[in-house]
C-alpha cells in the first residue's frame, strides 16, 4: 500500500506551470531577456551602492508568497531595488578589491549555459562542453608553459582551487610516503609567505594542517632562500610550498624561479596561486616576472577576475591531472558508471560533484575576440597602472608606497589618518564617482587602486587624485 496520502495535493492540477511553454512564461522570459539586453548594452554602467538590511527590508518584504506575485513585478522589485543595493563590479572605478569586468560575449554567453541546462560534471553527461572547458584549460596551461598533459577543471573560485590542490598535494605526499614504507608525520606542514591569500590558512584550517609562513624580502616577495630554512627544519613534513602569482594586497609575483628550483634539492608539491595575477602573464609587459611556474605541480588563475569572464570560475590545473584524478573521484553505486568509463570528468579534479560549466564563458570570449584581444586588454591595465603610479609620484602630498609590478597601485595621503581615508572613500560612493575602499599594510592606513577593466583610464584616475589635495 502506498504510504502517499490519497487526498487532494495542492497545486497538482498546475504541477507543469512552471516549465511549460505558456503565454506566462513567454512574457516572463521575453521581460527578463529585455531587462539583460539593456544592462548588457548599457554605455553607462551605474555604479550604485548598499542599502541597510532596515531600508531593504521596508522596501522588499514578504515577496515570496504560495501564489506568487508574478513575474513582473517580481522582475521590477529586482531592477529598482535589489540590482541598485549592489556596487556594479564591472563599473571602470571600481577599484577596490579585485574587480571583475566580463566581456561582452562572455555575459552573453553565460545565459546561453543557463538556457541550455548544462551539466558540466562528467563526459557522459556533457561531453561537449567538457571537450569546450578542456580546450580551453589546454591553451591557458600553455601559456604558463606547463606540458601538453597537464589538465584540471573550471571551480568555484581561489579558495576551492587552491584547497582541492592541497588535498590533491597531501594525498600525493600520503601515497609517496606509504610506497616507501614510511608513516605519517606527527603533523603535515604547507609552506607559504606572511603575504600569501587568506585561503592558504583557510584551506589548512579545513584539512587540519599546519601552515608555516616564511618572511618575505623587504620587496616583498617571496624567494627560494626564504623558504629553504623551513625545509630544511621540516623535512618531508612539508606537503607543499605556496607561491603566491599577483598577491591581493600589492599585486606582487613571488620569485617563482628560485622557489621552483628547491625542487631539485627538496620533494614537495609546488603550488602557485594565480587567482588574480596569473592572467598578466598573457602580455609581453609582465610575461618576464611568472619565470618558474612552468615547474608548478599545480596552479589557479581567476577567470572572473582578469581574464573577463562573470562570476564565478576557477581555473585550476594538475601538471599530472592523474595526482587530482586519485584525490578527488568520489565512489558510490551509483557513481560506478562513471568510474569505470576511460572518459574525462571534470568532478574527479576537485573537491566537487556537481557542477555548472563554469569554463563556458570564457572558452566562448575567447573563441569570439581571440587571445589578442585579452593580451591588448590586460596590456592596457597594466600600462594605467604604471601611469597612475608615475602621477602619485609627481604630487608632493601622495606617497607611493610601493613600485607596482602589475596592476595594483598603493599609496598614501601625507597626513592622514584612519578616518580621513574612510570619510574620503564614503564621499566617493554616495557621489557615484568611485568605489575605493582603504587598506593597510603593517598596521598602516593606505589607499589601493586595482586596475584591471580595460574601460579605465589614467584620466579617470587622475581626477580621483585631485580630490586628495
Amino acid at each position: 500500500m502506498s504510504s502517499f496520502s490519497t487526498g487532494p495535493m495542492p497545486g497538482t492540477a498546475g504541477a507543469a506551470r512552471m516549465h511549460e511553454v505558456t503565454e506566462e512564461n513567454v512574457h516572463l522570459i521575453d521581460r527578463v531577456i529585455d531587462f539583460s539586453r539593456r544592462r548588457l548594452l548599457a554605455s553607462e554602467i551605474p555604479l550604485d551602492k548598499p542599502m541597510s538590511e532596515k531600508e531593504l527590508s521596508r522596501l522588499v518584504n514578504e515577496q515570496i508568497s504560495e501564489d506568487g506575485m508574478g513575474a513582473d513585478r517580481a522582475l521590477s522589485v529586482f531592477e529598482h531595488i535589489l540590482s541598485p543595493a549592489c556596487i556594479s563590479t564591472d563599473h571602470p572605478q571600481y577599484l577596490a578589491f579585485i574587480p571583475s569586468a566580463p566581456t561582452k560575449a562572455a555575459q552573453a554567453f553565460d545565459m546561453a549555459v543557463s538556457a541550455t541546462a548544462l551539466y558540466g560534471g562528467s563526459w557522459m553527461e556533457g561531453s561537449g562542453v567538457v571537450h569546450a572547458e578542456n580546450e580551453t584549460l589546454r591553451w591557458l596551461a600553455g601559456e604558463f608553459g606547463l606540458p601538453e598533459s597537464a589538465g584540471g577543471v573550471f571551480v568555484q573560485g581561489g579558495t576551492t582551487g587552491n584547497l582541492s590542490a592541497l588535498v590533491a598535494a597531501r594525498d600525493d605526499a600520503k601515497r609517496k610516503r606509504s610506497a616507501a614504507g614510511k608513516s605519517r608525520p606527527e603533523e603535515w606542514i604547507v609552506v607559504c609567505s606572511e603575504e600569501a591569500h587568506s585561503s592558504i590558512a583557510s584551506a589548512a584550517a579545513v584539512m587540519d594542517v599546519t601552515v608555516v609562513t616564511v618572511p618575505t624580502g623587504d620587496d616583498g616577495v617571496l624567494h627560494g632562500d626564504h623558504v629553504r630554512p623551513a625545509l630544511e627544519e621540516h623535512g618531508d613534513a612539508v606537503f607543499a610550498v605556496v607561491a603566491t602569482a599577483g598577491s591581493t594586497n600589492f599585486g606582487l609575483v613571488d620569485d617563482l624561479r628560485s622557489v621552483a628550483d628547491l625542487k631539485r634539492e627538496y620533494d614537495f608539491w609546488f603550488h602557485v596561486d594565480g587567482a588574480y595575477g596569473l592572467a598578466a602573464i598573457l602580455s609581453p609587459l609582465a610575461r618576464a616576472r611568472f619565470d618558474g611556474v612552468a615547474e608548478a605541480d599545480s596552479v589557479i588563475v581567476d577567470p572572473h577576475k582578469w581574464l573577463y569572464t562573470p562570476f564565478d570560475s576557477c581555473a585550476l590545473l594538475y601538471r599530472d591531472p592523474e595526482t587530482g584524478r586519485r584525490a578527488h573521484t568520489q565512489h558510490a553505486a551509483y557513481l560506478d558508471t562513471l568510474n569505470e568509463a576511460p572518459e574525462w570528468n571534470p568532478s574527479d579534479y576537485a573537491i566537487q560533484l556537481t557542477r555548472r560549466a563554469r569554463g563556458l564563458p570564457l572558452w566562448f570570449s575567447l573563441s569570439t575576440y581571440g587571445a589578442g584581444a585579452y593580451r591588448a586588454a590586460i596590456s592596457h591595465a597594466l600600462t594605467v597602472a604604471h601611469e597612475v603610479a608615475d602621477e602619485i609620484r609627481s604630487r608632493p602630498e601622495l606617497r607611493l608606497v610601493r613600485d607596482p609590478q602589475l596592476s595594483v597601485v598603493v599609496f598614501e595621503r601625507i597626513g592622514w589618518e584612519a578616518a580621513d581615508y574612510a570619510s574620503w572613500s564614503e564621499k566617493l560612493l554616495d557621489a557615484q564617482t568611485a568605489f575605493v575602499t582603504p587598506s593597510s599594510h603593517h598596521g598602516v592606513t593606505n589607499l589601493r587602486f586595482a586596475v584591471l577593466n580595460p574601460r579605465t583610464t589614467l584620466a579617470q584616475l587622475t581626477v580621483l587624485l585631485d580630490t586628495l589635495r
